[in-house]
């Protein structure tokens, strides 16, 4: 039945040996499976190239003891694009899919990431409405912003989703969710979007966590049309007894320290790339006075020539 199931999941045939892995760095991460989430800015169920990754999350999951950390990568950071010279890291999915989306990241950040799940907006009020909704607080800032995007997605979507007129905590409905997950115009701009993104995550997956057998396969019916991903069957049907026992522990956004810069468009740049993955993989993974590789090191001095932003941009 569940094999039946897996059938409605969009699959996406990407081996492992298809994306770009450092083998050193494959082996230090041997403890932790890091599956990339993708939010393509389609608003039908198409994950085709042109489309953007608008969100981009590293789900990673420590296999020792269950605990997972999140970790939101901005979209306008400025990466080394296989194929391409360096652009914005949201950019990678229209190039090159999410085969170039992995490479990337794991190029980037010495990551070691060989599975992904992409969803478009749809999925994100499809799955807040199989569950109930997710309670979340919305703020007077927020409050401004939120009704623009309901009464947008209503319109798209052919839905009549309430406006919120007063601050407070609400139960939200998918549109609502989505809705308030793509706020953007608040203090911290896309960086406290992201950090919207992630709250709705989290709050579904614990909702999902706590749900009956009979709600969970009508759960699964009605989400898995609107996923696209390169986990096969198996790993799928391994993985869904584990679930529940995973605890996230910890979210945040990363790099930890960027500016804004001008050339063709606006940039996100790491100050530097090199210091943001020593301390990403302090945050991720524990590793204290992380040395990153060769390649990280190259990137980063790259984004100085091109952009002179250096440590000593910060003392401007």
């Amino acid at each position: 039945m569940l094999h039946s199931k897996l059938d409605k999941l969009n699959y996406v045939d990407l081996s492992k040996e298809q994306i770009y892995i450092d083998e050193k760095v494959e082996e230090d991460l041997e403890e932790y499976r890091n599956i990339a989430l993708l939010g393509i800015d389609a608003r039908a169920d198409t994950f085709d190239l042109g489309y953007r990754s608008d969100c981009i999350m590293i789900i990673s999951i420590n296999q020792k003891t269950n605990k997972v950390k999140i970790a939101s990568v901005y979209r306008d950071i400025y990466m080394d694009v296989e194929g391409y010279g360096r652009d914005k890291i949201t950019h990678a999915y229209a190039y090159g899919g999410p085969q170039l989306s992995l490479s990337t990241l794991n190029k980037n950040l010495d990551l070691n990431i060989s599975e992904f799940v992409a969803v478009n907006f749809d999925t994100v009020r499809v799955a807040v409405n199989s569950i109930g909704g997710v309670t979340i607080n919305v703020d007077d800032q927020e409050v401004k912003y939120i009704n623009s995007y309901i009464n947008a997605l209503n319109k798209q979507f052919g839905t009549n989703s309430a406006n919120i007129t007063v601050p407070g905590t609400y139960n939200l409905d998918g549109v609502q969710a989505l809705a308030y997950s793509r706020i953007r115009y608040t203090a911290g701009g896309d960086y406290k979007r992201t950090e919207r993104m992630r709250e709705v995550l989290t709050k579904a997956f614990d909702k999902a966590k706590s749900i009956n057998v009979m709600e969970l396969n009508k759960l699964t019916d009605i989400i898995f049309p609107h996923i696209s991903t390169n986990i096969n069957k198996n790993e799928i049907i391994n993985l869904l007894p584990k679930i529940i026992n995973y605890d996230v522990t910890e979210t945040f956004g990363w790099p930890y320290r960027v500016a804004g810069f001008e050339g063709k468009a606006w940039y996100g740049i790491p100050i530097t790339l090199e210091n943001n993955v020593s301390e990403l993989h302090k945050q991720l993974f524990n590793e204290e006075n992380y040395i990153p590789s060769d390649t990280v090191k190259q990137i980063s001095q790259d984004i100085i020539n091109d952009t002179g932003y250096d440590m000593s941009i910060l003392d401007e």
